[in-house]
């Protein structure tokens, strides 16, 4: 039987081994028990009091003993029902608490730098620029490689339409060697400026920069780097870097 279902409905694997041995063996005295689930004995009175209380097994006492017998099948989905109402509430719960758990971050002291690692990390430096950058706002981007796996390409598309929906604007500069095709999809949505690097400056490193952020990307093949630096003058210092390719590419729209 595969219990993966029982575990995603909220049942630990001791819980499941009770449960499954209950349904088995029918109305059972702790040994039965015991010897059907393999269960240890100091945890198993424990494990029987968790599943009465989800309502997935019920005891009666015949001759001074506790004879224990699994509820039916039907009540998982009344205990995956009830378990959804307290998630439910619990999210609420957590919603109510969201602008002061933010109030606190805010005012908490940030670290300087922050590493990510792999395509995921890369994700999530990127998708923090939506929170500081407003309509009207621009990030600047170069040393962007002239080739990418797909998978980024995608992410690109979707994080493309998302910033054009908020209103903000970006300049993109390319390693030079990088196809028209890239730059035209680029360029095709609104608010976007892509251009090659007019010089020939093959980097293995990209540079995002926008308001008072830097992010430093390393795309390693086996596990990719970036380096998120808050500070100010770090990012005025890359904006002029990126200020003088810039006044040397030429737009292609």
């Amino acid at each position: 039987m595969d219990i993966s279902t029982l575990k995603e409905a909220g049942l630990t694997d001791g819980e499941i081994k009770v449960y499954l041995a209950l349904l088995q063996l029918g109305i059972s005295s702790i040994g039965p028990i015991l010897e059907k689930s393999r269960v240890t004995k100091s945890i198993i009175y424990r494990i029987l009091d968790r599943l009465i209380e989800k309502g997935l097994a019920s005891y009666i006492i015949k001759e001074k003993t506790k004879h224990f017998q699994a509820a039916q099948p039907e009540k998982l989905l009344d205990y995956i029902e009830q378990r959804k109402k307290e998630l439910e509430e619990n999210k609420k719960k957590v919603q109510e608490l969201l602008p002061e758990l933010l109030l606190k971050q805010k005012l908490s002291k940030k670290s300087e730098a922050t590493i990510y690692e792999g395509f995921k990390g890369i994700i999530t430096v990127h998708d923090k620029r939506f929170q500081k950058l407003k309509k009207g706002d621009e990030y600047f981007f170069f040393g962007l490689p002239a080739k990418q796996p797909d998978y980024y390409h995608a992410y690109w598309q979707k994080d493309h339409q998302k910033r054009e929906k908020l209103g903000i604007k970006c300049r993109l500069l390319y390693n030079e060697k990088v196809d028209d095709l890239t730059l035209k999809n680029r360029n095709f949505f609104k608010l976007c400026d892509a251009r090659r690097i007019s010089i020939d400056l093959d980097t293995p490193a990209w540079i995002l920069g926008y308001k008072d952020t830097i992010v430093i990307g390393l795309p390693l093949a086996d596990k990719p780097l970036a380096f998120e630096i808050i500070n100010q003058e770090v990012v005025d210092s890359f904006k002029n870097y990126f200020e003088w390719f810039w006044k040397k590419s030429k737009s292609l729209k």
